[in-house]
């Protein structure tokens, strides 16, 4: 079923750069290079840092969590990829600070893509579909989407955000 907006997402052209959450050796080195690299501030088990979502002065410091209860799954692979590799999303101001760090000088392309593979892989199937949903052509719409019954989280706003819908009760 392709929810409205989604077809202008289906006809752009590949992505170029797809963690493949459906590849296990990638999957198996994205754990390696995420326990060595990102577990000291994102958590042993994708959890992130306490407190990650408050407003305050430590806003952005905190490291969110790439398991379910994150945002993580709000970003195509392109955009992940870049924030990983560069530090900030490529929509960002060049004159916004992140606190998150740039990995493009310690790890390569492949790297990087293995540890969102390893991410993504851990994510239950309907967080993996609406993932998919932000990536050209839909890469990687988990093979048991339509086999299987999932729901997204109850607090997500990210499909009326998406589709530019306001939230029920609003």
């Amino acid at each position: 079923m392709l929810f409205a907006g989604t077809l202008a997402a289906a006809e752009k052209p590949e992505p170029a750069h797809f963690a493949d959450a459906d590849n296990a050796a990638l999957v198996d080195q994205g754990a390696q290079v995420y326990m060595q690299n990102c577990a000291n501030c994102h958590g042993r088990r994708l959890q992130g840092q306490a407190l990650w979502q408050l407003r305050d002065q430590y806003e952005g410091r905190r490291a969110p969590p790439h398991d379910s209860t994150g945002h993580t799954w709000q970003h195509s692979d392109e955009d992940l990829f870049h924030v990983t590799k560069f530090g900030k999303f490529a929509s960002m101001p060049a004159t916004v600070i992140s606190f998150m760090p740039a990995f493009e000088h310690s790890l390569k392309d492949d790297e990087i893509l293995a540890v969102l593979a390893f991410i993504k892989s851990r994510w239950p199937t309907g967080i993996r579909a609406s993932q998919s949903m932000l990536n050209p052509n839909h890469k990687g719409m988990p093979a048991d989407a339509d086999k299987v019954e999932w729901t997204l989280p109850p607090n997500c706003t990210a499909s009326f955000q998406r589709w530019g819908q306001s939230q029920p009760g609003q």
